[in-house]
């Protein structure tokens, strides 16, 4: 979910949640990959025949390609939630998470979000 979509709809922290635990939930898809690999080479190291080979490095590639992309998918997200997260302290009064979208940041095309702290109205942007 884009930055901007997540404020608008949940609210920052509520995005920030949401990423990290989509992120988390990409480790344990990894995790489960790595056993399905380990048991994929146990089964092909007993194999019967030739079908039994093949099944098994089809399961092999399977597990591989699948655990390598959601590895990656859980290092982006984990990285685009702490890259925003650390961006959301306001600059002037110091308050975590809490501002609102400027109006006009919908029709930017820039790829930050400009936002005004609750608090103090101080205005700065966060870059997506």
């Amino acid at each position: 979910m884009q930055l901007i979509d997540g404020i608008r709809r949940h609210g920052f922290r509520k995005w920030y949640e949401r990423e990290l635990l989509q992120s988390h939930a990409h480790l344990a898809l990894t995790f489960l990959c790595a056993i399905g690999l380990f048991g994929a080479f146990e089964a092909a190291l007993h194999f019967t025949g030739w079908t039994d080979r093949v099944l098994d490095a089809v399961a092999i590639m399977v597990c591989a390609v699948v655990g390598v992309w959601a590895l990656r998918r859980y290092l982006y997200l984990l990285m685009h939630a702490e890259h925003a997260a650390n961006q959301a302290d306001c600059p002037q009064c110091g308050a975590y998470a809490r501002f609102t979208l400027v109006d006009g940041a919908a029709a930017s095309p820039a790829p930050s979000v400009v936002v005004r702290c609750r608090d103090c109205a101080h205005q700065w942007s966060i870059d997506d």
